[in-house]
């Protein structure tokens, strides 16, 4: 869809499909100034599949959705709402969109880029709620980097 001509070889074509959605999502959001972690826990019971981090402090939550069984397994995603300021989901290209909530963002993706289509509504964070989240963010960003970088030390923190 966004990435052109794709080499035979590239280990995204045996990628799960939700991963290829985030890693697209990813490039997109880093082109608008926005880092992201993939696969953070706001809160017990909930894993969200992108939570991004604007330059003014936005926090912004991509679920990515790989078909239709995919969505109609997803109970929790109201359960995101309340940890973020703005909510998307992101699918492909085949991804029948009528069937996702209105009030809440679009995003088309592929393994290799992605575009907003539908902007998520704004509820912003109350304070203490958004500074809980960007220190959950840079706690999940530093041990997924400790961890590339020294995988044998675990020392008993969870991500």
């Amino acid at each position: 869809m966004f990435g052109g001509m794709i080499p035979d070889d590239d280990p995204m074509l045996s990628a799960a499909p939700g991963f290829r959605l985030a890693r697209g999502v990813a490039r997109h959001l880093r082109s608008l100034d926005y880092v992201s972690v993939q696969e953070l826990v706001p809160a017990a019971g909930l894993r969200v599949d992108v939570m991004a981090l604007g330059p003014k402090g936005e926090v912004w939550i991509v679920e990515c959705k790989s078909g239709r069984a995919d969505f109609a397994a997803d109970r929790k995603w109201h359960n995101y709402l309340e940890w973020c300021d703005r909510f998307f989901w992101a699918v492909d290209s085949d991804f029948p969109t009528d069937l996702l909530p209105e009030g809440t963002g679009l995003i088309l993706a592929d393994a290799y880029d992605a575009e907003i289509i539908r902007m998520g509504p704004e509820a912003r964070l109350a304070p203490a709620r958004r500074k809980a989240m960007v220190h959950c963010f840079a706690r999940h960003a530093a041990l997924r980097l400790q961890g590339e970088r020294d995988p044998g030390c675990r020392g008993g923190a969870r991500i």
